[in-house]
Formats: structure tokens, sequence, C-alpha cells
């Protein structure tokens, strides 16, 4: 059969003739683009099914000639491999062989010169190689990149396979693929030094890895040369900032535990403060406790942004019991959780914290709720007490992140607090109403409450401005103290009326249902601390000339507006409803069900108890609807000044949504008592029709009745500041 292909068998001297030979055949029986390698392997996820079968078949074909054209010597190097492509290069590359295309290669360059044409034909033969394996670790072919290993050895080894366009190496493009299997295999023939070859962003194959979140693979790269961890990449970030930041919490406490610690103290702390600020964002708290206990200085340390840890923790709201939002049940449950850290530094497990080791901490009810994670994860989401677990150990966590700050922030002198960006951050805790925070720092450094933003706002002003309520009433308690911030002015001359009447920032603003609650809140914010201030502060003028009545109208003029705009639109809404129910509630008082008795007019029912029930709700309906309409026609007819968003326009709004929701009600109730007397018996038809009757009503409860709570709160049981909070200081 050889001979059918080629005169002879290859042996070690006539490749050269056999070369030639086999490479007719190839062309002859289009074979040739296979071996070539530019008729590449189709994507086994991308290719239809017949093109992949296609390639199989020549493939295959083109290896069978190989491999009845091979001295069983030879074959023996060829034996296992699956590609023809890869087969013909090993083949290119035996001893034997190899030996005498090296003579041939140096012959033919003593033709044809040496120096530069050399070296470009090197460069150009490492680029090829080099593109050879890439594209087979793309591909995750693991039998293909052991056998270009095995040629290629020496060219790996000696760097001359990396992309001169972004200076990938193998070994980046292995992690990046997060493909373990091929990794170990180029760590086993790579020196340690090869491992700190960077990329173009100054990365070293640890980066990739640590940002894939591949901890086995971080393991093998950290074993094999340990001085990964300490290379920075060119943002001067480590790889266990790129961990921690991107939230991969296993590959975190792996490298946060290879990772020498004076290494992070390095540059005045700025790798230990870019963890600790990274797992603070990241949520990975027992790293940032562990730092934090171990160098308090950190709190306050600058990082590669210049931002520091404090400031992150200041700018996080949820991570504090007073961004809880749990409806009381919830609320119930994590009252009743306790948690318990680590008592000191020693204490820390540097491994992924498990949801069923961390319930050991807990009391006996939540421990049993938690053991139903046996029934699956879908129904603790379901009944939300993973939710509420998880938010009482990061709010302890946080809770003792801030002690371990405060116990360093209270050693600093007043000048150390500025040039540490104490203030700033004090500042930031204000306008995220994180009462924690603003309580702590204060006890651990008194002249905070002093201090002042750059425009002169000091912590009342700035509460008032971000409408904070609060850290209001927290600065209220205080006694005769608090008057010494009620009476200074900022760079602008405006006092805290004038600040007031400011309009709220949009977060704030955004919390609240439709423009005229809004506007109804900044009517309240006005007036709680008109209430409070000096009478004549109220007709002070800033530097602009502006009195704080003329700021508030200019600022708020677009939300009335809008509230007004709101207001109809609902009135108007409502009122169709009513006028439906009154046509309809008038009308059936007249058509009674059963009809009248002939001689007196009489309805037949009349002393039916039903029939009273009927003739009760219908009328009710008939009077509560009226009345939702005539309220309603009260808002469309309003003037619709500032200050009628304050009492007025709401408290219609309440009369008309109570009695449109009472004369929906009573029209159902009216509705199923006729239909029950004029179906008496028939149960199998009177339930089903009931139970579809309470529908109307059951939606509107959904719907529109925490509306009518949230106004009736807003109205009558809001208060912007608790006057009568406890001296807390």
């Amino acid at each position: 059969m050889a001979t059918n292909i080629v005169p002879e068998l290859l042996e070690g001297p006539n490749y050269k003739e056999w070369r030639v030979c086999m490479k007719a055949y190839l062309l002859a029986n289009d074979l040739w683009e296979i071996v070539k390698g530019t008729d590449a392997s189709p994507n086994p996820q991308q290719a239809e099914d017949h093109e992949l079968k296609a390639w199989r078949k020549k493939n295959a074909a083109a290896l069978h000639a190989i491999q009845i054209s091979t001295s069983l010597r030879h074959l023996s190097y060829i034996t296992t491999i699956t590609s023809a492509k890869l087969c013909w290069d090993v083949l290119a590359n035996i001893p034997g062989i190899k030996v005498d295309m090296m003579f041939e290669q140096q012959s033919q360059t003593a033709k044809k010169g040496s120096g530069p044409q050399v070296q470009e034909h090197e460069n150009a033969e490492g680029k090829r190689i080099f593109q050879e394996l890439r594209k087979a670790i793309e591909r995750g072919d693991i039998d293909e990149v052991k056998s270009l290993v095995e040629i290629h050895k020496d060219a790996i080894i000696q760097n001359k396979v990396i992309d001169d366009f972004d200076s990938t190496t193998l070994l980046h493009i292995a992690t990046s693929r997060v493909n373990l299997k091929i990794t170990e295999m180029l760590l086993e023939i790579l020196p340690k030094e090869n491992l700190e070859i960077v990329d173009y962003a100054n990365q070293t194959a640890l980066f990739l890895a640590a940002g894939n979140g591949a901890t086995k693979i971080v393991e093998c790269l950290v074993k094999k040369n340990d001085k990964l961890v300490g290379i920075p990449n060119k943002a001067n970030d480590l790889p266990l900032d790129v961990a921690c930041s991107i939230g991969h919490k296993e590959t975190a406490h792996y490298l946060y535990n290879v990772t020498p610690f004076q290494l992070l103290l390095q540059q005045n702390g700025t790798h230990g403060s870019s963890v600790t600020t990274a797992s603070i964002n990241a949520g990975i708290f027992d790293i940032t406790l562990h730092l934090l206990r171990r160098c308090p200085s950190l709190a306050i340390s600058l990082d590669t942004f210049e931002n520091t840890p404090l400031s992150k923790l200041c700018s996080t709201s949820d991570l504090f019991p007073s961004g809880n939002h749990f409806v009381f049940w919830k609320q119930w449950i994590y009252s009743r959780i306790n948690v318990k850290l680590p008592s000191s530094s020693h204490d820390v497990q540097m491994s992924i914290p498990h949801e069923n080791k961390h319930m050991q901490h807990s009391n006996m009810m939540v421990k049993g709720l938690y053991q139903l994670k046996q029934l699956g994860s879908k129904f603790l989401e379901l009944i939300g007490l993973k939710e509420i677990y998880d938010s009482k150990l990061r709010h302890a966590y946080a809770l003792e992140i801030l002690s371990c700050m405060c116990e360093h922030i209270s050693t600093l002198h007043d000048k150390e607090l500025i040039r540490n960006r104490v203030p700033q951050a004090f500042f930031t805790a204000i306008v995220h109403g994180e009462i924690e925070v603003v309580i702590a720092l204060i006890k651990a450094n008194p002249i905070l409450l002093t201090a002042a933003d750059y425009k002169g706002n000091n912590i009342i002003m700035i509460a008032i401005q971000h409408r904070q309520e609060k850290i209001f009433s927290l600065v209220y308690a205080l006694g005769v103290r608090k008057y010494v911030f009620m009476s200074t002015e900022n760079s602008d001359g405006n006092g805290m009326l004038h600040l007031a009447a400011q309009l709220a920032p949009p977060n704030r603003l955004d919390s609240i249902s439709g423009a005229a609650l809004q506007m109804q809140r900044e009517l309240q914010w006005y007036k709680e601390v008109e209430s409070i201030i000096n009478p004549s502060s109220r007709e002070e003028r800033n530097k602009f000339g502006m009195r704080p009545q003329d700021i508030f109208s200019e600022s708020h003029a677009q939300l009335v507006e809008g509230g007004e705009k709101w207001m109809k639109e609902t009135a108007t809404s409502s009122t169709v409803v009513g006028a439906l129910i009154i046509t309809i509630m008038f009308t059936a008082a007249f058509t009674v069900p059963g009809g009248n008795v002939q001689e007196t007019g009489y309805p037949i029912f009349l002393q039916d108890k039903l029939f009273k029930v009927f003739i009760i709700s219908d009328a009710v309906s008939l009077f509560a609807s009226s009345t939702s309409v005539l309220m309603f026609l009260g808002v469309l007819t309003s003037r619709y000044a500032e200050e009628d968003f304050l009492k007025s326009l709401p408290r219609k709004l309440i009369i008309g949504l109570s009695t449109l929701f009472i004369s929906i009600a009573a029209m159902m109730v009216a509705f199923c008592a006729a239909l029950i007397i004029m179906l008496r018996g028939e149960l199998q038809l009177v339930i089903p029709i009931v139970l579809v009757a309470s529908i109307p009503v059951t939606l509107f409860i959904l719907l529109q009745f925490p509306l009518l709570v949230e106004i009736f709160v807003s109205t009558y049981m809001s208060h912007i500041f608790n006057r009568k909070m406890k001296f807390w200081y």
C-alpha cells in the first residue's frame, strides 16, 4: 500500500524526497490544506454537523496516508497523534530527520547569506509556532498543546514565542482561558523566572488567574514562584487587589495568606489600603477586619486611587443597621439573630466562610430555620432568611470594622485628622445618613462635631441640605449646644433655612412616590427648620440677595408643576371610576333582584335578610362614590399653591381614595347579595362567582391601598426629626 503513495517508506536520510512525493499525493487528493493547517478544525460549538464530519473525514484520510507511508521505526513517534497536521510537524522534528533538516537549512543559509536574514527567519518561525500554540490553547485542545510543547520546548523556554503586539506569553493565554491542565503542562517546562514576564499592562499571568477567580491556577503559579504576589501591575495593584476588587472570595483568601504582610505596608501602606478598600467594596469583611486589627492606621492610608478605607466605609450606607429596610416580620427575625465575630486577629479563619459554619453562632430559632437549606436554596430565598442572616452578619462586621477604625482615629491630633482626610469621610457619612458612623466618629474625636466643609457647612447644615433627618435629630438632641450650629452661615451667606429651601438631592426625592408627596415632604422640611430657628432669620438674605422663601419658590417651581400634574391625573382617573359606580348603583336601586309585587310595587324579596344586605350595600356604595367624585373634583379645581401641598390637597386625596375603596367594596357586596338571592341553592355557581367578584377589591388593595397609606402617614404621622431623642453624647 505504501508504494501506491510514495516510492519508499520514510527513513531518516530520505525525508527530503519522501516529503516531496507525499506532498504531491496530498495535493492530488485535496488533503494538503489539512496538513498545512490552513483548513483548521471547525469549532464544535459553532460549526454544523456536516461540516465537522467532512473535516474529520479528510483529516483521517491524510493521517492514514502519512501513517502507511512511514517506517515502523518512525511510526512510533506518531501512533498517539490524531491530527494530520501535528503528525506532519512531528515527523519533521524527530531526532534523525531534524539533524538532516538543520544541515539543509544551514546550507541554504550559507548560499543566501546570513546576519539579519537569519534572525528575521527565526523570528518568523517563532511567531508561527506561537500562533499554532495560541490557537490550540484557546481551543482547549490538550493533546495538540502537549505535542507542540514537546516539539518546541526549547523555543518556549527561551521566550521566543512572545507576541510582539501585546507581549502575551503562552502562560498568559492559558491562565486567561482558566485551563488548569494546560497551565500545569506549561509550568512543568518553564523556569520560575519566566513566570515573572509581564504583558502590555505590566501584569504577570497571576493577575489573569486572580481576576478570573481561578484559585487552583493561582496556587500552582505561586508554588512555582512566590515572588509573583509582590509584582504590581501598571496601576500599582497587587494580584490580591484584583481578586478582592472583583469579589473572588476564595482566591482573595488564598492570596491574602501567601502575600507577605510587610509588603502591604510598603509605600505608606498603599497596597494595604487598596486591599482594605477593595475587600470592603466586595464584602470580604474577614480580610478587612484582619488587616485593621494588625495595622489600624490602614483605615486612613491612601490607596492607589487616593481614597481611604474610612471614606469607602462612610459611603456605603447599606453596611449598617440604619440602612436596613426590612418589613416588620423580617425585622423581627433580624433582631433575634445573634452572630459572633472573631475576638482577635489570631481567631480569623482565612478561608471562604460557609453559611452552616456561621449559623452555629445564631440562636436555636434561626438554626432551625436555616437547616431548611436541605429543602433547597430556593425555599430559603423565598422566605428571605438567607437575606436576613447575610444582612445581620454584614452589619456586625461593619460595626466591628468601624470600631477598629475609630480606635485609631481617637489617637489623632487636629492636623492629623485634616491631613488624613477624616473630616471629608465624616461629611460623606452625613450625606449618606450613616448615623452609626457619625456617632462613632464624634465619640472617637469630638473635634469633628465642629468641623465644616469647604463651603463652611457644619454637621446640621449638611444634614438639612441632604435631607438626613436622623442626623438632624442627632444634633438636635445635644440640648443647649445645638444653638451654636443654628446661627452659622456658609460662604454663600446661606443659613439653615436657606439650605432647607433648596431642592433636595434627587436620590432623596426618588424614595418618595409622586411629585405631590415629594413637594409635601419638601414643605415639611422647610416648616420644621423654620420652627426651630430665630424668627428674624426668616427674612435674612444671602450673598445673592435672596430670602429663604424666594429660594424655595424658585427651586421648587418645577416640582409644583409636576405635583399638580400628578394630582390631576390621579383625580381624573379616579373620578371616571367613581362616576361609573354612581351610575351602576343608582340603576341597581330601582331594578332590584326578583322584581316588584304588581299590586303594591314593593320588592318581592323585601323581607329577605339578603335583600336588606343588598339595598344597604347599594346605598353605601352610591353615597361613598358620590363623596369620592366630589372630593376628586375638589382636587381638580384647587389653586395648587405651594401651601396646598402640605395639608389641603393630600387630605382631599385621602378622603377621595378612601371613599372610592369603600364604594368598590360595597358594590361587590351588593352584587354578591343579589346573586345569592337570584341563585338560591345553586352553590356550585354562587361560590365561584363570589370568589371572582373579590378580585377587583383585592387588586385595589394591592395597587392603590399602599399609596393611600403612604399619603396618610406622610400627612398625619410624619415628623422630620425626633424632638424627644435622648442625649447620646
